[in-house]
């Protein structure tokens, strides 16, 4: 602070206590840090589950390297995509991105894709303390390999309501051997080609595949390093934080510990009531915190065991070790690595899920009331003989040109100008427990506009798919924003007797939720983020084939956009080349 001004404050004693009051509210931002990576994405041969095959890595990482910063601090990630042939683009899940929409990292939406040989700029404060993920979001990147975790710290004056002694974090995941080419190709073929399950399970980016199932010339080693189990190493008696996060492409996960129980206490950055479970049910996107005690005989291992629920299983349970201190850290466990629940026992899940509610005094009520209701109904579809999904009838495509710059610059044609239906045409007679009697639907890139600040209900209405007696899982995932999650229940939603059943004292703010079968799932959010944002399914083939919308709110609040998102579709033009 130069003399001159000090003195000049001196005058007043008022002035005096004024400027301290501004130095003392202004104190945070001066310790807040950034935090500068840079990343080269590309594609190398990688061995998670033994079985060799091409994955994209960042900076020779898959999972990708930790992002660690503390409340308030600003993330810098120079990205260079060296995949040569494929763009590229990287979503910040869970971070809202409050004044940075274009950071959000949604190709088609926020951005455009970053060209092989380009480098791009991310940069975004992290808002809010919690457990988050990053992944790819273009085309379906993410189940190659491009995705890691994000871990946020809370300031050093806060106190977080509950103690532990080590801070570990386990990213789940489901594996494929086929490339994301062939996958993708299958989707979109005459007559439709699945996926399938998932090869192997992965715990922090390691499996275990059999090799003895690999073609003679496949490369699959069960003695390389890199498909060594994952090993958990704890001290008897102390406290862990574990930090859970599915970035599965598929699969709905059930963890468990083998004879420790679970205090979940976090999930998606906000804080839990505090609730025992034997196993967490995680779906893809979700992120929690549990606290764990090493408890048990110290004399042994235990098991890290990773199964698929609402989905027949067919992939092995993923396994990794407990490891208790000071015993050696491969030494297997004695008994079976746990199976997990029934994996068809929605009733199970559903009460998980219900049980999930916002701390005491941590609890941010929600709007009491909502402004706008949107009825979002899940359905498989046909389109020209295509199976795709669909929400409302309308299977979603994403457009040449993002929507951040086409509606921040007037670009009236770069998508389909008529607003997305706020509800299924016939939904008053849609059967959910029927598999759909007209399949048909019709493809579209028209979005949902929401008046900005206004509060926003959403209710997912889960069916049946086109095989007879099939309803599936699908998390959806809100960019941009929290929303408070009102209630689940089972059947269709009844919008007089369902609605006054909605939690409005308690609610958990989560960023993903999942849909149960045949049930509906209700949240409310408040539209005060000015940018374009996706909602849809976070199952990677699902949202490939048409499961997701776009709100926008507020655009012309949105600051001047930056040239580096532009470049593909009607954006050529503010592009300045040389």
């Amino acid at each position: 602070m130069p003399v001159l001004l000090i003195r000049s404050f001196q005058a007043s004693s008022s002035a005096v206590l004024f400027f301290l009051l501004i130095v003392f509210v202004a104190s945070p931002l001066v310790d807040a840090r950034i935090h500068h990576h840079r990343w080269e994405v590309k594609y190398q041969f990688r061995s998670p589950d033994c079985f060799e095959k091409l994955s994209i890595t960042i900076n020779g990482q898959t999972p990708g390297p930790t992002i660690y910063a503390q409340q308030g601090d600003t993330v810098v990630v120079e990205l260079k995509n060296s995949l040569l042939t494929e763009n590229v683009a990287v979503h910040w899940h869970g971070i809202r991105q409050i004044g940075t929409p274009w950071s959000d990292g949604t190709e088609g939406v926020t951005q455009c894709p970053i060209l092989p040989g380009d480098t791009f700029m991310y940069k975004f404060v992290v808002d809010r303390a919690g457990t988050y993920i990053y992944h790819a979001h273009y085309g379906m990147q993410r189940s190659a390999g491009l995705y890691g975790m994000i871990i946020v710290s809370v300031p050093n004056s806060v106190i977080e309501p509950f103690s532990y002694d080590y801070d570990r974090s386990i990213l789940l995941n489901d594996w494929w051997h086929k490339s994301t080419y062939e996958q993708a190709a299958g989707l979109n073929s005459i007559p439709f080609v699945w996926v399938g399950e998932p090869q192997s399970l992965l715990i922090n980016g390691r499996g275990k595949f059999n090799c003895s199932m690999a073609g003679t010339d496949q490369v699959c080693n069960t003695t390389n390093p890199q498909c060594s189990p994952y090993v958990l190493t704890v001290v008897p008696g102390k406290t862990y934080r574990l930090r859970i996060a599915s970035i599965s492409s598929l699969s709905a996960f059930n963890f468990e510990l083998e004879g420790h129980n679970m205090t979940i206490v976090e999930a998606d950055g906000h804080y839990v009531e505090p609730f025992v479970v034997k196993n967490l049910n995680i779906y893809s996107g979700e992120t929690y915190s549990v606290l764990v005690k090493a408890d048990q005989d110290p004399s042994r291992n235990y098991w890290a065991a990773l199964n698929v629920v609402s989905r027949k299983p067919a992939t092995p349970t993923g396994v990794g070790i407990i490891n208790y201190y000071p015993n050696h850290p491969k030494k297997s466990p004695p008994s079976a690595p746990p199976t997990g629940p029934l994996w068809n026992d929605t009733e199970y899940r559903v009460k998980q899920s219900l049980a999930i509610k916002a701390r005491k005094g941590y609890a941010i009520p929600p709007p009491p009331t909502s402004d706008r209701v949107i009825t979002l109904l899940n359905t498989q579809n046909k389109i020209n003989n295509h199976t795709r999904w669909a929400v409302n009838n309308i299977s979603f495509t994403l457009p040449d040109t993002p929507y951040l710059v086409a509606l921040k610059e007037g670009l009236h044609h770069a998508f389909n100008q008529s607003p997305a239906p706020d509800t299924y045409n016939n939904s008053d007679g849609y059967n959910i427990y029927d598999a759909p009697q007209n399949p048909n639907a019709s493809y579209s890139n028209s979005i949902y506009r929401i008046e900005f600040n206004s509060t926003v209900d959403v209710v997912l209405q889960n069916a049946n798919m086109m095989t007879p007696n099939n309803s599936e899982t699908h998390p959806w995932h809100l960019h941009g924003h929290d929303f408070w999650v009102l209630g689940y229940g089972t059947g269709r939603f009844d919008p007089v007797k369902d609605r006054v059943k909605y939690n409005l004292v308690d609610p958990i703010m989560k960023n993903t939720v999942p849909l149960h079968p045949y049930g509906w799932t209700a949240l409310r959010f408040r539209a005060d983020n000015p940018g374009t944002w996706m909602f849809h399914c976070h199952i990677e083939s699902h949202f490939f084939m048409g499961m997701g919308v776009v709100f926008a709110e507020g655009v012309e609040r949105v600051g001047r956009l930056p040239t580096s998102i532009m470049g593909c579709g009607e954006t050529k033009r503010f592009v300045r080349r040389p």
